[in-house]
């Protein structure tokens, strides 16, 4: 019997355009692409934000809509991959709100 595979999102974002042509959105995703095929997690969706800051939500676009897809319960996920904490945000109590 095949074991059913654990569903993640994946995020990423980067805050300014040298972030943008330097540690690359595509970087990340590689790299957490990679991590998923080691350990067989599905990828239910991938959320970006390009040129937006950490220190809050507001304004981050596919990181709010990623939120309310988790609070629909829409794909079923497990977990949100991302490459490092700081992609998640850096203020604590806004992201886990």
């Amino acid at each position: 019997m095949k074991k059913e595979k654990i569903k993640v999102y994946l995020y990423t974002r980067v805050s300014t355009t040298m972030q943008i042509d330097g540690y690359s959105l595509d970087a990340q995703k590689t790299k957490m692409k990679a991590f998923c095929d080691y350990n067989e997690y599905e990828i239910a969706g991938e959320y970006e934000d390009a040129g937006k800051s950490g220190k809050s939500i507001e304004g981050r676009v596919s990181f709010n809509q990623m939120m309310e897809d988790i609070k629909s319960g829409k794909d079923g996920v497990s977990y949100v991959l991302v490459f490092k904490l700081s992609r998640f945000g850096r203020n604590a109590a806004d992201v886990l709100a």
